[in-house]
């Protein structure tokens, strides 16, 4: 703690983000390049003696966060990359994608703003590249032992560099054409710029990690014929089985699942295609599910020059403080909060009629109704009570010539064939069943992330990721120096 009164001394400042109207005529990240670095040192000053650090808790890499934050104050980025990364594959991403839950666990934040941890994140792994402190790290020698990773989402990422690093030869197969599942075609570039990635993905090549994309395994090659080629498989494929809104009027054209909707995007900015042919110019937008995906479609939406945009939340709007009963400190909790999307909803007025920015709290979707040519034209909700049931007398009805759904997802999807040419045993929620050491039913096989655990936060991921590579190291050679994080069975702090 290099300022012990930092936290009484200087107020919370977050990086600022650059002007509505400026930064939705373009997709680059919503941040004031260069902004952070003034201010972050103060930022850092803020974290204080606290004697017990919850905010390890609250994070599943268990991020050495008290640590790091006392080197930034004093300007010590080398030995801050070097803390930061002992715990955490990709900070760069995670200070820019994670909802920060070692936040709300911060114990300034029982009565103060919390400390700006995620920006401190974002600040290390951007000067750790700047200054070089991020370089290849190798491994001294090949253990003979091969791995197959399937998915190169932040799970199968992480898990590859770990047993890369090791000494294990890896190869990651990944069905699009690019790498980075979800992060690449799912998170708009506004969020998070695809350099990011694409630098870190040249830093495990340099480390000897192998990636096959344009191959669905399953389809492109068979699952049995995997297994019998490697040592070890990870199935880290991500929970990209999309959930359904069945109501009348469902099989109308122009109503598409966000994750249909959101790759195009990103499309256009890798220089794929000119424009998106799910292009909202110009049309009346409705997004159907009040998550993080949904708002990743607000900010798509108004990019691309909707005529309105609305989201649709089924849950009642929440509170700006924590309730201290239902959700007490240090647990995450459901408050209001304004995203880069729904600030500049809200400053543009994408929607009047919504309760707040460009969201409608408490809202079901009933049913759609279309035009003679089987084209959606409207959406037809009514407003719910906690419990989800319909109150009487408010009905209401949206223009609607696009309708996202944004609905979560409930397991990996099988229509490629590797759950059942493998035989793996599933939950009966959609997750692949796993034992206490990441193993499948099918000898050899792990798995990890959102496949096995449901769909999660980044931060979750990449743990998954590092605790797999951990118990696949261990299957290989009888031991294992790789740190586990968390255990397959463990879950976020709650009540």
């Amino acid at each position: 703690m290099a300022d012990p009164k930092g936290f009484m001394t200087t107020p919370r400042q977050d990086w600022p983000r650059r002007p509505v109207a400026e930064r939705v005529q373009d997709w680059d990240e919503v941040y004031v390049p260069g902004a952070l670095l003034p201010i972050i040192n103060k930022q850092a000053d803020r974290c204080m003696d606290c004697g017990i650090p919850f905010c390890h808790d609250a994070c599943p890499l268990g991020n050495l966060i008290p640590e790091w934050n006392d080197l930034v104050s004093r300007d010590d980025w080398r030995q801050a990359a070097d803390r930061l990364h002992a715990t955490n594959n990709f900070p760069e991403f995670t200070g820019r994608l994670c909802p920060a839950p070692c936040e709300a666990g911060c114990v300034l934040a029982i009565n103060q703003p919390a400390v700006t941890i995620k920006n401190v994140e974002a600040a290390i792994a951007d000067q750790a590249w700047e200054l070089g402190f991020a370089p290849p790290r190798p491994p001294d020698r090949l253990s003979g032992r091969t791995v197959a990773v399937i998915g190169s989402g932040p799970t199968g990422l992480a898990a590859a560099q770990q047993l890369t690093r090791a000494g294990h030869t890896v190869a990651v197969y990944e069905k699009d054409d690019r790498l980075g599942g979800l992060m690449r075609y799912g998170i708009p570039e506004f969020k998070m710029e695809k350099r990011h990635l694409d630098r870190r993905l040249e830093q495990m090549r340099a480390e000897g990690t192998k990636f096959r994309t344009s191959t669905a395994v399953g389809r492109d090659v068979g699952a049995a014929e995997l297994r019998a080629r490697y040592d070890a498989v990870v199935i880290a494929t991500g929970a990209t089985a999309w959930r359904e809104l069945p109501v009348p009027g469902r099989e109308l054209a122009g109503i598409q699942q966000a994750m249909e909707y959101l790759p195009l995007s990103n499309r256009v900015c890798e220089g794929d295609v000119e424009s998106s042919p799910m292009s909202a110019a110009g049309k009346h937008v409705v997004i159907v599910g009040g998550g993080d995906t949904g708002a990743d479609c607000l900010g798509t939406a108004v990019r691309e020059g909707a005529a309105s945009v609305t989201q649709l939340d089924i849950y009642a709007q929440p509170g700006a403080e924590r309730d201290e009963d239902a959700e007490p400190w240090p647990t995450y909790p459901k408050i209001y909060r304004l995203s880069a999307a729904h600030e500049e909803a809200r400053d543009l007025e994408t929607a009047p009629a919504a309760d707040a920015d460009a969201r409608l709290f408490a809202a079901s979707t009933l049913r759609f109704t279309g035009d003679e040519s089987g084209h959606v034209r409207s959406l037809h909700l009514v407003e719910v009570d906690a419990a989800r049931r319909p109150r009487p007398g408010t009905g209401r009805t949206l223009p609607a010539d696009l309708v996202l759904l944004a609905l979560g997802f409930s397991g990996p999807d099988r229509q490629d064939g590797l759950v059942d040419q493998l035989g793996l045993a599933m939950e009966p929620r959609g997750t692949i069943t796993r034992d206490a050491g990441f193993a499948t039913n099918v000898s050899g096989v792990f798995a990890a992330g959102d496949a096995a655990r449901g769909q999660s936060l980044i931060v979750w991921a990449i743990a998954e990721g590092r605790a797999v590579a951990a118990a696949v190291d261990r299957y290989l050679t009888g031991s294992s120096q790789l740190p586990a994080p968390i255990g397959p069975y463990d879950r976020p702090m709650t009540v």
